[in-house]
Formats: structure tokens, C-alpha cells, sequence
């Protein structure tokens, strides 16, 4: 299918081929038919792809902050690395989508297959979207229409804020797509509206529908006009569509209203405020969340959660049916704000339109038809030339390397797995991501033969030796249990599972396999802390040193916000599970020993987030891993300190170690931070390669991973022997 895609970098916008997305239990699988351009948004994105990076940062000065925080902790080379990767990202354009339900997921009962719906999809032939985020399209409302009911919504939301009655002024500052459709839900609100802009086409459409206008550049005070349009009391409400940097809107919409008015800012505008023109009308000033209730809140968007009706009445999708309503009884205009129609393949001309001079407005785009397929679910990245015996040469896979196919193309995926496998020669098979963009980014970037939605399919290819699995930690167990059964070898990043059932039918299964007729199966978690040069140096010197060794472990982590999937214990298993579970897995490798028991300390928070873990181990040898999350960034993110017999070892970020009272030993340091994937990858390949066992001792796996999942559940855990 065709998708439109913009580059952060450049500005320049693409249409790709990308493969058809996958859909989970909440959401609808659609088939696009329209989508609307919305040109104040997208054109704001091309402006800033367009910019230079001096203008970039100027724009984003707390993105600067965040880089400059990352230089500190991590150092020039990687964070400067991490902006361009970040800048490489192909940013999906598009929100106003209407097309035909081609699948469903099972809790999206609402919706049957055959549907007109619109969402907040994206500029592609297919989308997946939250049920949530669609509702049905009423028969008498064509699907040009329909297209323009997402940004109805903004306008209606701002209008919900402002709370109109009948009869009251109320100024409409920017009249684009969303301030003429605000013009006309008040008008239908019962309100008295003037509506103001430079374009007089645009007045023209405003006046069409029952407003009163002014042209800023006439030349008169626009706060005078509005005095007069309020029969000199100050108009009720002013709400703010507009796109501008000054913060002279605001300020003008203040001098307007009345005391005690309110004001509403939908668009953008500079907001350096002026108290006095505030309060000595005691004003109230609010910014609109875009479509309504439940934008950015992931219970409603992503879970499907929807708000108790008879609490909050106009939810995002509530209000998506309110303005589709309005289509259908005539009292919301919107055929008259189409200025242009373009096929998805030429959309590379609106997007001129609406980076240039040229007057539009209303810009909608055409899709064909796509069928759901197993063609139209994978991308090839290479020319398909087949032989006279009709073998596809291109695609025929090496016999001499290993060939690894991944699910799961995030940015951990993207910046650091991929290119750690990459650089072990092994064949790049295939590459699979939930909504296909990912898989064709890091398809092209890494070189994958193709790109896929169909994850099954990549499982069972007889091509692919070796599984990489890097997707959100409930996915986990059934993929390595799905890849396992099929005779893959399975690298998987941490953690394993998030669930004790889970662990134990991983182990059933995979135990099962080693004792029958494939020995050499490798299973493998991404504990890649253990391999990093500077560890590995610390075990060699405390392999020599003889006795028991104390180990402070001091991870800064930081905090992530409260509503982040990791918090969520069915979706990410909490930060112990899923992230702290490292520090576990390197203790355990230090020691050399079995962890015979450990207690967990938390400091009283919500997310549980901050941890003290202290652990004995058989040998005799003791542990401590501070797991914090409120902690300043200034300080080093990860220390581990070693103690044994007099002297200490430091290991700060995996860059530097010292050496105190050690013996024949001072400091190692690295060039930049290693906290060794590249190493990891290395050790899963070689494995195949030569037959060897598991790099990490499937023994040591199923401990650290039994471990994780017993402190999250609980405060204490023991045993005497916990590879059993």
C-alpha cells in the first residue's frame, strides 16, 4: 500500500510502499478511501523538516536541554549519533481518515466488517486505529464529507470550552479549515460570530455562513471592530485559530472581550501574556486538547477504555459523531472548503500547495482499493529476477552465513540490536513491525531482503535460522514459545516473560527440545551487560582475587511518566521486570554463584519504581542493586562497585573503571560507552555457528527470570536451589 511519509531532516515529503499494518483486540483494520490534508498542522512539520538545525533547536529548547543532559551522561559521539538517527525517522503524515472496515478486532464490537468509518489514520491505503478513535459515517454524508469530521472535531472541541449561549459574541481569530467550521457550529450554537483573517477568500466562505468579517490588513484595529460588532460591551468569548509566533493574538483577543470573557486557544500563538490586560477583566484563558476527551490518555486510546457516558459526555469519538451529525443534517458546510483533489500517488503536488504561495484550502487525497493479502503484508527491497527454473535468485539466502530475521523494528531495534547483528555478518532476512513503517525504515537502512506485517509467516520461513525478538514485553513469551516450536534459534530482548506460567511453559518447551531432536537450539536473553569489555574485565580480576565479594550496584534510571507502557504490569511487567532484571542477570554473573535469597526494599511510590534489592548468593558472596528513579541526570547512570579482600573496583556508564588497593591494576578506559550488545550478538551467532552451547547458561536465564517476576509479585524470595 501507498503511505505518505516526511523526513524530519529535509522536509521533504515521500509516498512509499509499505507493508498493510497489523491490528490488535481494540482496534479496526480500514481501508482508506479519503483523507484531508490538514494544512495548518502539516504545513507547520514541513516548515520545521525544511529548517536548518540552528532553527530546529531554536524551536525545540527542551529537546536541546534533553541533548545536552545526554552529552554528560553518555558522550559526544553517541548522543550526536542519536539526534541524526532521530532526524533520519520518516514522520507518517495525516489524522483525517475515512475508509471501510476490512477487520476487526475482537473487543471492537461496535464495528462490523463493511463499515464507513472515519479515525485519526494516517495518509495510507490501510490503517489500524483505536476503536475509539472512529465512528460511523451516516449514509447521507459522502466520503469527501467525512474527511473533514476528524478537524470538525477540533473545532468543536474548542467551541465545548468556551461554552457559547444563545446569542452571545464570540470572535473567530484565524479562519483556515478549522475556523470556518467554527464560524458555522457556532452560527448553529446560536451565536453572534465575526470572524477575522488576511484572506478574503476565505472571509468571503465566512460570510457565506453568517458571520460578520474583517480583514486584518484593512488597516483598522481589529480590537475596535470587535467593540463595535459587541455594541460596545466586549464581545463574550474570542477563540483562536490561528497559526502564529507573535503573541499579539492573545493580546488582541483580551482587549476584545468583555469582563469576565473567555478565551480558547485552538491554534498556535506566541503566549507571553500581559496580567494586567487578564486581570482587571478577570478573563479565563484555556488551551483546547485537540479532539476532546481522552486525546493522549493511552487507557481510552490504546486500550479502548471509553470514559462512563453519563460522567463525560463528549468524548474524542463522541464528538466525532456530533460533527458527522451536524454533515447529515446540513448545518455544517463542507463540500464548499474543498479546493483540490489529488490520487494518493500525486500527493507530492499538494504538499507543494501547501508549502507554497498557491491559494488552497481544503486538500483531499484519493486511495484505490487494497486488498489484504499476503503480498500486500510483506515489502521486498530488492528486484525479483527469476531464473528459467523460476528460482528467485535475489532472494535465495546464503548457505555459509547465519540468516536472522527480526520482529520487532522500535528504536532499541533500530539503533542498537540490528546494527550489533549486522556487524557479525550474518544475513539479514526479513524484518517485522506492527505497522510496517518501522520494518521498511530499518529494512532499507540495514539491508533485509523485505519487510512484513505477517509475523507467523516470518516465524515459520525455512530460510531464517535464528529469530530476533525486540517488541513490547507481553509479546515475548508467545513469540519465543511460537519460534521455538518452529526450530528457530531465539535471541530475545529482555525480559523473557512477564508471567510465571509463562516461564514455565518456556522452560517445559525448550527443555523438551534440547532432550530431543535438536540439541543445539539456542535460547538467549538480551542480558548484554555481562559481555560489555570493562565487565568482562572485572570478572577476570575478581575470578583471581579468591573468596566472597560484596557488589553495590547504583542504577539512576530515572523517572519515565506514570501513564509510560512499562508501568503497566500486563503490557511492560513494571521497571523491575523489565528493566532492572540486568542488574540481577550481572550480579549473578560476577558472583559465579546461584542467588540463594533476596529482599526487596521499595520507597513509597505509586509505580514502584525505586528499589533497593539486596541478594546472598551460595557461594557466600553478597549483592545490592539500587534501582532509582528519582535521581538527578547530572549524576552517572549506572555505577557498580566491587569489594573483595581490601581492595575495590569503580565501573562508572561502561566507560571508565578504576582500580583502588588493587593489585597490578589502576584503570581501563573505553573510547565511548560499551555496555556490550555488540558482544552479545556476537556470542548468539558464533554459538550457531559452531554448535556451541547457550552464551548465557539457560540455567542462569530461568533464575534471573524467575527472580524478576517473584520480587514484582512480592517482598522476599527464597530457595534452595533455583534452577529447579
Amino acid at each position: 500500500m501507498k503511505q505518505i511519509l516526511q523526513s524530519l531532516r529535509t522536509g521533504k515529503t515521500s509516498i512509499e510502499d509499505v507493508p498493510i499494518p497489523n491490528f490488535n483486540r481494540n482496534q479496526l483494520l480500514i481501508g482508506t478511501s479519503r483523507t484531508l490534508v490538514s494544512a495548518g498542522t502539516e504545513r507547520m512539520l514541513v516548515e520545521f523538516g525544511k529548517a536548518g538545525f540552528i532553527d530546529k533547536a531554536r524551536q525545540q529548547p527542551e529537546k536541546v536541554r534533553m541533548v545536552l543532559d545526554k552529552i554528560r551522561t553518555d558522550g559526544v559521539q553517541p548522543t550526536v549519533e542519536a539526534v541524526f538517527d532521530k532526524l533520519e525517522e520518516p514522520l507518517p503524515m495525516g489524522y483525517c481518515n475515512v475508509g471501510r472496515v476490512l477487520g476487526r478486532g475482537r473487543d471492537a464490537t461496535l464495528f462490523q466488517v463493511g463499515d464507513r468509518v472515519v479515525s485519526n489514520g494516517k495518509h495510507a491505503g490501510v490503517v489500524s486505529v483505536s476503536k475509539n478513535l472512529c465512528a460511523k459515517v451516516p449514509d447521507s454524508v459522502s466520503d469527501d464529507e467525512a474527511a473533514f469530521a476528524v478537524l470538525g472535531s477540533i473545532a468543536l472541541q474548542g467551541i465545548r470550552l468556551v461554552k457559547p449561549t444563545l446569542g452571545e459574541a464570540v470572535v473567530v481569530m484565524g479562519l483556515g479549515l478549522i475556523g470556518l467550521m467554527t464560524v458555522q457550529l457556532l452560527k448553529a450554537n446560536g451565536c453572534r460570530v465575526l470572524g477575522i483573517d488576511f484572506d478574503k477568500h476565505r472571509l468571503k466562505l465566512a460570510s457565506k455562513f453568517g458571520a460578520e468579517t474583517f480583514q486584518l490588513s484593512a488597516g483598522r484595529d481589529p480590537v475596535a471592530v470587535a467593540e463595535t460588532f459587541s455594541r460596545e460591551r466586549g464581545v463574550d468569548a474570542v477563540i483562536l485559530t490561528v497559526s502564529s509566533k507573535s503573541n499579539e493574538p492573545v493580546s488582541q483577543a483580551a482587549r476584545m472581550c468583555r469582563k469576565r470573557g473567555r478565551i480558547v486557544l485552538v491554534g498556535v500563538t506566541g503566549l507571553e501574556l500581559s496580567r494586567a490586560e487578564f486581570y482587571e477583566k478577570e478573563l479565563t484563558f484555556q488551551v483546547s486538547c485537540s479532539y476532546g476527551p481522552g486525546r493522549y490518555d493511552p487507557n481510552y486510546e490504546d486500550n479502548g477504555n471509553d470514559y462512563p457516558f453519563e460522567f463525560v459526555r463528549w468524548t474524542e469519538q463522541r464528538n466525532f459523531e456530533a460533527v458527522l451529525d451536524m454533515m447529515a443534517d446540513a448545518k455544517l458546510d463542507v463540500k464548499s472548503l474543498i479546493s483540490h483533489k489529488f490520487d494518493i500517488e500525486e500527493a507530492e503536488k499538494a504538499y507543494e500547495l501547501v508549502g507554497g504561495i498557491d491559494q488552497s484550502l481544503g486538500i483531499i487525497l484519493e486511495y484505490p482499493e487494497v486488498e489484504v493479502s499476503e503480498n500486500t503484508r510483506s515489502v521486498p527491497f530488492f528486484p525479483i529476477e527469476e531464473s528459467s527454473d523460476g528460482v528467485d535468485r535475489n532472494l535465495e539466502m546464503s548457505s555459509e552465513k547465519v540468516s536472522i530475521s527480526f520482529i520487532g523494528a522500535g528504536n532499541y531495534a533500530n539503533k542498537i540490536l540490528i546494527p550489533a547483528f549486522k556487524k557479525t555478518e550474518v544475513e539479514l532476512k526479513a524484518v517485522a513491525s506492527k505497522t510496517g513503517l518501522g520494518g521498511v525504515r530499518a529494512g532499507r537502512k540495514h539491508g533485509f531482503f523485505r519487510a512484513t506485517t505477517d509475523i507467523s509467516s516470518l516465524i515459520a520461513d525455512d530460510q531464517t535460522d535464528a529469530v530476533v525478538i525486540a517488541t513490547r514485553h507481553d509479546s515475548h513469551a508467545a513469540y519465543v514459545l511460537e519460534a521455538l516450536r518452529s526450530g528457530k534459534h531465539v535471541f530475545v530482548e529482555k525480559p523473557l516473560c512477564l508471567k510465571q506460567e509463562d516461564l514455565k511453559e518456556i522452560k517445559k518447551v525448550f527443555l523438551e527440545i534440547k532432550s530431543g531432536n535438536n540439541p543445539d537450539q539456542i535460547l538467549m536473553v538480551g542480558f548484554n551487560r555481562r559481555f560489555s569489555p570493562l565487565v568482562q574485565k572485572v570478572k577476570q580480576l575478581t575470578d583471581g582475587k579468591g573468596g566472597a565479594t560484596s557488589f553495590v550496584m547504583t542504577v539512576n534510571a530515572g523517572k519515565i511518566p506514570a501513564n509510560h507502557w512499562t508501568h503497566d504490569p500486563e503490557v511492560g511487567g513494571g521497571r523491575i521486570i523489565g528493566e532492572a532484571c540486568h542488574f540481577i542477570d550481572l550480579l549473578r554473573f560476577l558472583a559465579g554463584s546461584p542467588i540463594k535469597k533476596c529482599e526487596k526494599m521499595e520507597m513509597n511510590s505509586s509505580k514502584k519504581d525505586t528499589v533497593t534489592m539486596q541478594m546472598s548468593f551460595q557461594c557466600g558472596s553478597i549483592g545490592t542493586v539500587h534501582y532509582f528513579a528519582n535521581g538527578s541526570k547530572s549524576f552517572p547512570k549506572e555505577r557498580l562497585e566491587v569489594f573483595s579482600s581490601g581492595a575495590v573496583l569503580q565501573l562508572d556508564n561502561f566507560r571508565k573503571l578504576k582500580g583502588y588497593g588493587w593489585p597490578g591494576f589502576k584503570k581501563m578506559n573505553l573510547w565511548k560507552q560499551d555496555k556490550g550488545q555488540d558482544a552479545s550478538a556476537q556470542a548468539f551467532v558464533n554459538a550457531i555457528q559452531n554448535g556451541e552451547e547457550n552464551p548465557i547458561p539457560i540455567d542462569e536465564i530461568f533464575e534471573v527470570s524467575q527472580l524478576a517476576i517473584s520480587l514484582s509479585e512480592g517482598q522476599t524470595v527464597s530457595f534452595e536451589d533455583p534452577r529447579k
